[in-house]
């Protein structure tokens, strides 16, 4: 593995946010486990030194341990922590993304991140894959980690890396040739980046061969995966020939790139959330999209054809995850119920609970966390929301999450 970035070498004597762990037992609950499509009608989830320690039935559970914290959760349902898996934290969802990205004092930047991080927890998202905006996200992890700011678990690439002038240039690491991509990929690296994105195409497709091959094959020697913007076939399957090791948004696919995403196992995270919102007028003209925008938006999402590629690709076994792009044009890091919902009416997932797996346990593969995260499972960490209702009847559940935990820390909640 690479070198730790410098902030990892500070000893912090006392955090500022240092939440207790404590252990707790949710009872009465309809747990959805993430587990395929375990669902346990009336049970329980035992949690005890930020781990799981027991799910199951009610009547298998016998007598609390003493002085155990109770929480009744009748009529509530208990899940694992929903994981984002494409957002931009220092984004809030205006229009000019370009004028944001470019006269945004870097000290706001930390400001919205750290805005849009409660608000990431308080939809009951536990862990959030930031793909760029200028190296934000990497002081975002940071001050998580470090106890400076309370927030999801972080997942950063540090700035996206683009051909010089290439799509969202203004808010991405430029570079020209191989030698400068390799050193773009270590730039990240020493900046503390978990994972690097490419923006792999606009209109046109973006990098020459010689650099495409240079970026990734870099990323891969630093140990670290790659993830590419790609929104249509030419340029999918140019990337997965190239050897990605993910696809964000997606687009038209025909049978050959379909058959190289599976044979490469490659999953796509889909973004739905930016058509659906800005085509909301009502939304829409709040975040001050323009009028034209909303009837293209309002054409985008009534147009099925749109999305037979990736409903294809879904059905043939390409692993599809969760992700909003949350800060884009209208698009709040609330937004959870809105996508999955999204998802299930065009088919990229077949019912309610495929949706709620896209946000954890698929996720969690995607992510490479699967080992301790993404279901509800003895020995995995205590993440864990309770939310109001039941979302295998109504995604819009989602919209009521009343306590979240990140491995066993209440970080959202009211305290019994």
């Amino acid at each position: 593995m690479p070198e730790p970035a410098a902030w990892r070498y500070q000893k912090i004597i006392m955090p500022i946010f240092d939440l207790p762990v404590r252990s707790r037992i949710f009872v009465n609950a309809r747990v959805l486990t993430s587990v395929g499509d375990e669902v346990i009608e009336n049970g329980f989830v035992w949690t005890e030194n930020g781990k799981i320690k027991a799910v199951g039935a009610m009547s298998d559970l016998g007598t609390p341990d003493a002085g155990l914290e109770v929480i009744d959760c009748t009529g509530k349902t208990v899940m694992p922590g929903m994981m984002n898996s494409h957002a931009h934290l220092a984004w809030d969802g205006v229009h000019d993304l370009a004028r944001q990205s470019m006269d945004d004092a870097v000290e706001i930047s930390a400001y919205k991140s750290a805005a849009n991080m409660l608000k990431s927890l308080r939809a009951g998202v536990t862990l959030v894959r930031d793909l760029g905006m200028n190296t934000s996200n990497l002081f975002a992890k940071q001050a998580v980690e470090q106890g400076i700011f309370p927030g999801p678990r972080l997942l950063v690439c540090g700035e996206a890396i683009i051909q010089t002038g290439g799509h969202t240039y203004w808010c991405c690491r430029e570079a020209s040739g191989a030698d400068e991509m390799r050193r773009a990929v270590r730039e990240q690296v020493k900046g503390g980046a978990d994972l690097i994105k490419i923006m792999a195409c606009h209109d046109t497709l973006e990098f020459t061969d010689a650099e495409l091959e240079a970026v990734i094959d870099e990323t891969h020697r630093n140990g670290l995966t790659i993830t590419a913007h790609a929104t249509y076939n030419d340029c999918i399957r140019r990337v997965a020939e190239f050897g990605v090791d993910c696809v964000e948004h997606g687009g038209s696919m025909d049978d050959q790139t379909i058959q190289i995403l599976l044979d490469k196992k490659i999953p796509i995270v889909t973004t739905f959330a930016p058509l659906v919102m800005q085509a909301n007028e009502v939304v829409a003209r709040k975040f001050n999209i323009p009028e034209w925008k909303i009837e293209e938006r309002k054409k985008a999402v009534a147009n099925p054809t749109r999305y037979e590629g990736l409903k294809k690709a879904a059905q043939a076994g390409v692993p599809i995850a969760f992700g909003t792009d949350a800060g884009s044009p209208a698009v709040g890091h609330e937004i959870v119920a809105p996508e999955l919902k999204f998802m299930v009416q065009v088919g990229v997932v077949t019912d309610n609970y495929a949706a709620v797996r896209s946000a954890t346990a698929v996720a969690a593969r995607v992510n490479r966390v699967e080992k301790k995260l993404g279901t509800l499972e003895a020995g995995k960490e205590a993440d864990v929301i309770v939310v109001d209702g039941n979302p295998l009847e109504d995604l819009d559940a989602l919209n009521r999450v009343q306590m979240t935990f990140i491995g066993g820390r209440k970080m959202i909640g009211t305290e019994a």
